[in-house]
């Protein structure tokens, strides 16, 4: 019966980190993906907001620089600008917020550890992120934040919020 048991126990731990994906607002994630959000929100990802950028980031790192109030996102070495220069005055922090929060913590999805230095962290060979998809957030996201991210199903686009403009990349 041991054995049964202990194998048991290993086929589901091997399940589990074969699939390594998450749903957010659904069931199950879909096709590629190692994060997924539910068709029909208005909802996108906050992207941290940085007061200074980080020494060894990864490549496909995004952030909001708070002091040029710009989004950003680290590629081969140079830090991309992917708004213009946007607005953060009389935004509300995201509770609980005290200045800075460094626990030292992180969340990693789609591996077991990582090196790269992040807050969140998607980890695989052969799966993506999959932004939530919101068709013309500019008019469907009535309070968007500063630093958010999705994906406009109308344009086919990236868009990102700078706290003042929707900026869309394809």
């Amino acid at each position: 019966m041991k054995k049964y048991f202990t194998l048991s126990i290993l086929s589901l731990g091997l399940c589990f980190s074969a699939t390594a994906q998450t749903a957010i607002g659904k069931k199950t994630a879909d096709g590629s993906s190692v994060l997924d959000f539910a068709s029909g929100t208005t909802k996108g990802i906050i992207l941290p907001a940085v007061e200074t950028l980080p020494a060894t980031p990864a490549n496909g790192t995004f952030l909001f620089d708070k002091v040029s109030k710009i989004l950003k996102m680290y590629q081969n070495g140079a830090w991309v600008n992917l708004s213009g220069v946007g607005d953060i005055a009389g935004t509300v922090p995201i509770a609980p917020y005290s200045g800075t929060v460094n626990n030292g913590k992180q969340t990693v999805i789609g591996s077991r550890a990582t090196t790269v230095d992040g807050v969140l962290v998607l980890e695989s060979a052969n799966k993506a992120l999959v932004l939530p998809k919101i068709s013309n957030p500019h008019l469907n996201v009535k309070s968007p934040y500063p630093g958010m991210m999705c994906y406009d199903t109308n344009r086919k686009a990236l868009a990102v919020f700078d706290g003042l403009v929707w900026n869309y990349w394809r």
